[in-house]
């Protein structure tokens, strides 16, 4: 979970946990990349990135983009509060419209994530 706000990472966290998933957080796109770094170096295994889109440093249609040349095919959700993403930020994820509930969150994840 990559949220530059501290208290939605919080809440996004808090119902990924009570839908089951084991959750690995993360404030920036920098800190998502070493940690998507170090599990394939042998640490806890990602099956789903979900990234804000509007963070500072690096957004999430570029985090996106760099994770998946670390790990291609890693389905990513993109969160976002924007209809819209910006001209040249089209990446291949699955998209989140913000605020979300849990059981949106729920429904995306299935759509991205093979049963």
């Amino acid at each position: 979970m990559v949220d530059d706000d501290v208290l939605i990472a919080m809440t996004s966290v808090d119902m990924l946990e009570e839908l089951g998933h084991k959750v690995i957080e993360a404030h920036s796109g920098r800190e998502a990349l070493e940690l998507l770094g170090k599990s394939i170096d042998g640490g806890d295994r990602i099956d789903l990135m979900i990234t804000d889109f509007s963070m500072p440093g690096m957004n999430g249609a570029e985090l996106a983009q760099q994770a998946r040349q670390l790990v291609p095919g890693l389905p990513i959700l993109l969160a976002s509060g924007y209809t819209d993403l910006p001209d040249g930020m089209d990446v291949d994820v699955g998209r989140l419209g913000k605020p979300y509930s849990q059981e949106e969150l729920a429904s995306e994840i299935a759509k991205v994530i093979p049963a």
